[in-house]
């Protein structure tokens, strides 16, 4: 099992320990591209084509909504791929 397997398991294993890193990491595995709004906004927004993710950063864990809201995206982004 790769490393982001395992990274991806963990996080569908316990949405509520998930680092802000840790999510960055999946995000970039998958392609996507991260930026972060100036005006001193603790939000970073992630895009891939028609996807855009903006998850707020948080200490020590972010929260497991937002886990779960990538969650169902990455699921969507897989299952596109397979059929196409």
């Amino acid at each position: 099992m790769s490393k982001r397997e395992k990274l991806l398991q963990k996080i569908r294993n316990n949405p509520r320990h998930v680092t802000f890193k840790e999510l960055g990491q999946i995000l970039t595995w998958y392609g996507f591209r991260r930026r972060q709004p100036g005006s001193g906004s603790s939000h970073s927004i992630y895009t891939l084509g028609r996807y855009l993710i903006s998850v707020p950063y948080k200490r020590p864990y972010v929260k497991a909504f937002y886990v779960k809201h990538l969650l169902d995206i990455l699921d969507e982004i897989d299952e596109e791929r397979d059929q196409g």
